[in-house]
């Protein structure tokens, strides 16, 4: 009843003989992938096939939810739910020993084929309630990661999730811990148009669900409430973020989030969904009001004693010899210190030169004002990290954000002087950071300090390009900083337009050196995620409905027009006898008609471009038209038909599988429109 693959070993011995859940033709590609690859050749296939469930279950950033956990190799591990082993292999590394249970065989497969490696796993085949019994009570860590949402599966009953909870505290060896990632069922991306990562519909989570549904999850209260039913008296909360699928942060309660930093919130990898507000904002809102915990996307609710970690940052979206984990915490009483981890074997010369950059940043800026963070190497046996101190203050994006809110562009740009002033300083010397971003120094007073340096190299970089990069990342964090001028920045630095180009390819290439030309998570969720929809954009179509003059758009997809797929361009008159517009088109549109108006009338297309080309309505089934095309004079660009409408419903459409169609496409339509007598259209219509 057993079966070794690799060094994993899997114990069938309370398989029931069939899988109960499947995904079919997806689990035995996933299958095909982690017998013929291996995990480095991962991230190319991701690329390559662009699709979610590859991303979700191959990704190394799954693994980051348990990467902080200070386990050791004495630790003994239990997993529920192990799945397709996205966190397995993180388990094996850390702990002494890892103990899966999964209800699906093809799924435990997939897990010992990618994880053949490790020799510390066993994988129990079977239902969970089957295979208790036979479970050790010994183990240090027990880890529910996206599973005790299905406590009802896996339990049943009128309280499965307390029952859940209580058959699992026994197996838990002195001062062990159980370790819960979850959904927030009132996490902030639900209230903003996130559809619930479980059944796929808008606001089930926050409407309480259904009674029959076979799956939930909880807000803090709702979890804490579970807890003391179960006679749990010491636990703790992290807020993973953006989620915990892919975290890239994690806060706790001694450390929680600051205004600003929570930006990265298109995260619909899988599925359409809404924008109904900017997030970004919202957050910043919560958190000034501290109710961040309670809109937090997700919980990993620590039961047992507390660590020492107050927060985590990941920055694993990298090529391997820069990926690195950076932590803030307060160990043995002492004080609170930041450390900086590498993640990979080939990034501990990174983390190493560290300590190296400090060094060289001290020298140039001595006598200067800006204070560099100190940085010592901590090295024992194998581990090593860079520690720096825990530096107080608030961070200049913050403050030239509050001169914005204000209108105070003045104060803005009396920060960014003194921005210049302060990193310019010694700029011949050859050793120059080139990532001094403004969330990157702390101010306090007179006093700033660079906390974060780790791109030095040894050589001089330009003031004005440091600063010029400072201010181009500053403007694409958020949208509101768009107030912001750049010529004026520009002006500021003396860069000209030539040279502008010149810094933007240089942060180009950068990135393709930081990422090792690998597409980060941003650039995977544009190839695979699913629609964002504004709410507001239907609202404008459509607002403007009850009014005369007005032009309506048909989608046509390859089953005709209808009403349900049309919607009325907002503005489109520009004066009474003329129309100009810009409007999206998605790619599967195959046709698009256009209603000029709601009366007979004449309309000349002065101009028509699609994604900056022009239209060709003069070629056969591009432009066709229920009124008279009447011949016109010019040829090529110089071509702009007139048609007649001798109808109340005029309308034209033109032919977009005829044309070079993109993903994402902008349509501009200009053209003059005079209403006419219907009598008189249908005269100049047939001729007479």
């Amino acid at each position: 009843m057993t079966e070794e693959i690799g060094k994993v070993r899997l114990d069938y011995s309370k398989y029931p003989g069939k899988d109960f859940y499947s995904e079919g033709a997806l689990e035995d590609e996933l299958l095909d992938i982690v017998k013929s690859k291996s995990a480095a050749e991962y991230g190319a296939v991701i690329e390559e096939r662009k699709k979610w469930s590859i991303l979700y279950h191959l990704s190394p950033l799954r693994e980051n939810i348990v990467d902080w956990v200070p386990m050791d190799k004495e630790s003994r591990v239990l997993e529920v739910g192990s799945g397709c082993g996205a966190i397995t292999g993180a388990l094996s590394r850390k702990a002494g020993t890892v103990t899966c249970v999964e209800l699906s065989k093809k799924r435990s497969l997939i897990n010992a084929h990618r994880n053949r490696g490790c020799d510390n796993v066993t994988i129990h085949v079977g239902n969970f309630k089957d295979i208790e019994p036979d479970l050790p009570k010994d183990f240090d860590y027990i880890c529910l990661i996206g599973v005790f949402e299905y406590g009802q599966s896996y339990i049943g009953g009128d309280t499965p999730y307390e029952d859940f909870l209580k058959l699992l505290l026994p197996h838990l060896a002195e001062n062990g811990r159980i370790l819960i990632a979850i959904e927030n069922r009132y996490g902030l991306k639900y209230f903003a148009g996130c559809k619930e990562d479980h059944l796929g519909t808008y606001f089930s989570g926050i409407e309480h669900y259904g009674a029959d549904c076979g799956v939930r999850t909880f807000g803090r209260n709702g979890l804490e409430e579970i807890f003391r039913k179960c006679g749990v008296g010491e636990y703790r909360f992290y807020y993973p973020y953006p989620d915990y699928k892919f975290m890239t942060m994690l806060y706790g309660d001694d450390y929680l989030p600051g205004k600003g930093e929570l930006t990265n919130n298109l995260r619909n990898f899988d599925r359409d969904r809404m924008l109904l507000f900017d997030e970004k904002s919202a957050f910043d809102g919560l958190t000034e009001e501290g109710l961040f915990p309670l809109f937090s996307n997700s919980y990993m609710a620590v039961i047992g004693k507390t660590f020492d970690i107050k927060y985590v940052k990941y920055s694993n979206d990298r090529a391997p010899e820069y990926a690195v984990r950076t932590e803030i915490a307060q160990h043995d009483r002492g004080p609170v210190c930041v450390r900086k981890y590498p993640m990979t074997g080939a990034a501990r010369e990174h983390v190493r030169g560290m300590a190296a950059a400090c060094e060289k940043l001290e020298e140039r800026y001595r006598g200067g004002r800006l204070k560099i963070n100190p940085c010592r190497l901590e090295e024992e046996g194998d581990r090593i990290c860079a520690e720096f101190a825990f530096e107080r203050g608030t961070a200049l994006s913050e403050l030239m954000d509050l001169c914005l809110e204000k209108d105070d562009l003045e104060g803005f740009y009396r920060y960014f002087q003194e921005y210049r002033e302060r990193i310019g300083y010694n700029s011949e010397y050859p050793a120059s950071d080139f990532d001094p971003i403004f969330s990157n120094i702390l101010v306090d007073g007179e006093k700033w300090t660079l906390i974060d340096y780790e791109w030095t190299f040894g050589k001089p970089v330009d003031t004005k390009e440091l600063a010029f990069r400072a201010v181009y990342c500053y403007l694409l964090e958020d949208d509101k900083r768009k107030k912001l001028d750049l010529e004026r920045a520009m002006r500021e630095l003396s860069v000209t337009e030539k040279e502008a180009e010149t810094f933007r390819e240089a942060e180009r290439e950068f990135q393709d050196f930081v990422t090792g030309n690998r597409k980060a998570m941003a650039t995977l969720r544009e190839e695979i995620g699913g629609r964002v929809m504004l709410p507001q954009n239907w609202i404008d179509r459509y607002e403007d409905s009850d009014k005369i003059n007005r032009v309506q758009i048909y989608e046509d997809r390859g089953e005709g027009c209808c009403e349900a797929e049309s919607y009325f361009v907002r503005d489109a008159y520009q004066g009474e006898n003329l129309i100009a517009f810009d409007i999206k088109v998605e790619a599967g549109v195959k046709r698009l008609r256009i209603d000029p108006a709601f009366a007979s009338c004449s309309v000349k297309i002065q101009e028509m471009t699609l994604n900056g080309e022009r239209v060709p309505l003069e070629k056969r089934k591009v432009l066709t038209a229920n009124g008279r095309i009447l011949s016109a004079a010019g040829k090529g660009e110089n071509y702009c038909p007139s048609i007649v409408f001798p109808t109340s419903d005029p309308n034209f459409c033109i032919g977009l599988d005829r044309l070079k169609i993109e993903a994402e496409n902008r349509l501009h339509v200009r053209m003059e429109i005079v209403r006419l007598p219907i009598s008189m259209a249908q005269d100049m219509a047939n001729g007479r």
